[in-house]
């Protein structure tokens, strides 16, 4: 629409980021804004007013006009009749280009440090992806890449680290990983957990595995379940990348790409995978590799200790049969796209396709 300002990810993130007073807007159908949304963002059910250039759809909606306003919508072209409104009625008003869509790559970070140590957690903040750069003593290792690589890229720049590794927890079926790429423009080692299935070379990562990084070490725990090669990541017995095994509030689903019986199979493997980690001292931190909820801007990491998720998860607490039989009960929707995306990774190509249209959505990687 003529005249209508736009704003880009980029530029909401950053003002999100730095605390900027804005009201974002969303005017989308309400079954839409259930599954993901904008942390802070003010819903409005203004969607099908708008869509027929209805001059009062936004009536009765009350912002501060001292105040800018970001509009979203899915893809940002009925987020521009709304901006449009709002511009008449005096307000600063913008409409965040290609919506939901595009603001499914924005990201903040938050930090976890220790003596001999640091890790930064990095969010996208729609997709609930998180992955992970943990540094020692000028060096550092990314686990489960997520991002256009630029942003890892500035973090060790600034940082003044050398990237040593790029390692996953598992193939990812709700985002495209940028690790293949990562290490290959920092000429740093690609380690994938087996039994792996990807058509480039890499170097394999098995429960024997240890890696090595300024002062520290990092030790490989395999835990199949949610994947056949799923691994877990534990940092010098204080800190536990736990992948998609085990989230803050569930588990992962055992379902993709399985028919019923690999299904019950890999949900014994999983609880066999979890009891396992559970083992392990209760004051370890998790850090997983999502989040079900739209990650707010506020620098406080996404995070749990193995004794708290003991007593928060029930799940937990179940026998393997009754375990199974509650993960089988409780399998949310596929995710969208996640075949498409899972041979994406495998193949490691991304040249003919376009990332915002196939990882949009939300994530529906855990059962709880």
């Amino acid at each position: 629409m003529v005249g209508t300002q736009q704003i880009d990810t980029n530029t909401l993130r950053t003002w999100l980021e730095t605390g900027k007073e804005v009201s974002v807007l969303d005017i989308r159908p309400i079954q839409e804004r259930t599954e993901w949304f904008i942390p802070g963002s003010i819903y409005f059910n203004a969607y099908d007013k708008l869509k027929t250039n209805n001059p009062d759809a936004l009536h009765g909606l009350y912002l501060d006009k001292t105040v800018p306003v970001v509009t979203i919508c899915a893809g940002g072209k009925t987020a521009e009749i709304a901006a449009t409104l709002l511009q008449k009625q005096g307000f600063e008003a913008y409409s965040l280009q290609g919506g939901m869509k595009g603001w499914s790559l924005s990201w903040n970070i938050a930090k976890i440090s220790f003596p001999d140590f640091e890790i930064i957690q990095f969010r996208r903040t729609g997709k609930g992806c998180l992955s992970y750069m943990v540094s020692s003593n000028h060096e550092a290792i990314v686990v489960d890449a997520s991002l256009p690589i630029e942003a890892y890229q500035d973090i060790l720049k600034n940082g003044n680290l050398k990237l040593k590794y790029v390692i996953e927890t598992h193939i990812h079926a709700d985002h495209l990983s940028r690790s293949k790429q990562l290490a290959e423009s920092n000429n740093a080692t690609l380690n994938l957990p087996v039994p792996n299935k990807v058509n480039f070379n890499f170097v394999p990562v098995d429960d024997n595995t240890i890696f090595k990084i300024g002062n520290i070490s990092i030790k490989a725990i395999q835990t199949p379940g949610h994947t056949l090669e799923s691994t877990s990541y534990l940092i010098s017995e204080k800190i536990l990348l736990t992948g998609d095994t085990l989230f803050i509030d569930g588990v992962g689903r055992p379902d993709l790409k399985a028919n019923h019986d690999e299904a019950i199979q890999k949900s014994k493997m999983l609880y066999q995978s979890l009891q396992r980690l559970l083992e392990l001292d209760e004051n370890i931190i998790i850090l997983p590799a999502h989040t079900s909820q739209p990650v707010d801007f506020d620098n406080a990491p996404i995070q749990t200790t193995i004794g708290s998720v003991k007593k928060s998860v029930p799940m937990l607490q179940l026998s393997e049969a009754d375990f199974i039989d509650t993960i089988q009960q409780r399998i949310p929707p596929t995710p969208a796209n996640y075949l498409s995306i899972v041979e994406k990774n495998i193949t490691g190509d991304f040249s003919d396709i376009n990332p915002i249209d196939l990882e949009a959505g939300a994530n529906r990687c855990a059962v709880s």
